[in-house]
């Protein structure tokens, strides 16, 4: 081999020598997951609170985005299941005076059930028919809510005392529980967001995103994979739902069933990050508790703000910040799609 091939031959050593790109992500995940579940010892109880909320937040945009973002349903109406599952989840523990915590799973079971028919009802309008059906459905559920004389009515109503020990019994330590049920919950549902969009029904829904029309006509059953996914996402949402209140400890139908807080700042973060990517809601909640934490003290100015903030990013990065930050570094850091390289091999992009 002549002089002028080594530094070639040493450059490509050395590149052999780097870590893959699988294992890099595979680094970056289980470095998050021992930061996260070391929490517990190192913060304050308001610290575990704000990982709480954020963790709820997630998973909700996670969802969201699912349901928006790749199967084209944009619902106004997704506070229906997060008000549902808090709500037998309460109704579980009045009846049975078991553990709360046993009620969580039953309130995705029960969402599930009731997003049947509702599906059947809604999946007849389409565009933004389906947006304000959804949410006519949800002040439907709101209503029916207030009406239930058992749960508190229009009032609402808390857990007993004995159910709350039931979790733990001391303060400190139901906070702990909590917190690792909700990062236990934002886990599973990245999981099953990823997982889902890499199968072969992630790529019906990939095509579903790009054209509907398109899809339908190479065979996809557009109809069956938007009643799969919208029953799917209900499932997940009614144990969020029932994840949030287990954590407030009460209930009442306009907390349950707020619009504000269960839809419209889950479509900002959704927005923000980048709708129809998976990687869009991690950023956009970051940047929603950013901005709330640093404009919460201005009243009314703060939602003008958020309002304003999506509006610019429509405007000038309607991809959201993810989407502007992949289309120059050309990174993905959870990809859904695989190449086939010069030897036709299967692998996944960076």
């Amino acid at each position: 081999m002549s002089n002028t091939n080594l530094p070639a031959a040493s450059l490509a050593a050395a590149i052999r020598a780097l870590p893959s790109v699988t294992a890099m992500r595979i680094a970056f995940v289980v470095a998050v997951f021992l930061f996260f579940a070391s929490a517990p010892l190192w913060s304050d109880r308001s610290v575990l609170h704000l990982a709480i909320e954020m963790a709820t937040i997630l998973a909700l945009a996670m969802l969201w985005n699912l349901l928006a973002g790749y199967a084209g349903l944009v619902s106004m109406g997704q506070q229906a299941f997060v008000g549902l599952g808090g709500y037998v989840m309460f109704a579980f523990v009045q009846e049975t005076g078991l553990s709360p915590l046993l009620g969580v799973p039953l309130s995705g079971l029960v969402a599930a059930l009731v997003a049947i028919p509702t599906a059947l009802l809604l999946f007849r309008l389409r565009g933004p028919y389906f947006a304000v059906g959804s949410w006519v459905v949800a002040e439907v559920y709101r209503l029916l809510s207030s009406q239930v004389t058992l749960l508190g009515g229009g009032s609402g109503i808390s857990l007993p005392l004995s159910a709350v020990r039931a979790i733990a019994p001391d303060k400190d330590v139901r906070d702990i529980v909590i917190y690792y049920i909700a990062m236990g919950v934002v886990c599973g549902t990245w999981l099953m967001t990823w997982t889902l969009l890499r199968s072969r029904f992630g790529l019906a829904l990939t095509a579903i995103r790009d054209s509907e029309s398109a899809a339908a006509s190479l065979g996809v059953d557009t109809k069956q994979v938007k009643l799969t996914v919208y029953i799917a996402t209900a499932f997940a949402t009614g144990i969020v739902g029932s994840l949030i209140f287990l954590g407030k400890l009460r209930i009442s139908p306009d907390a349950a069933f707020s619009i504000q807080d269960w839809t419209a700042d889950i479509i900002f973060s959704v927005v923000i990050g980048g709708i129809g990517t998976v990687e869009g809601p991690f950023f956009g909640t970051a940047v929603y508790f950013l901005l709330r934490w640093a404009f919460s003290d201005f009243g009314s100015w703060y939602l003008i703000g958020l309002g304003a903030t999506a509006i610019g990013f429509m405007l000038l990065a309607p991809n959201g910040l993810w989407g502007l930050l992949s289309k120059h570094m050309r990174l993905s850091l959870f990809p859904i799609r695989r190449l086939l390289d010069s030897v036709h091999r299967v692998h996944d992009p960076l």
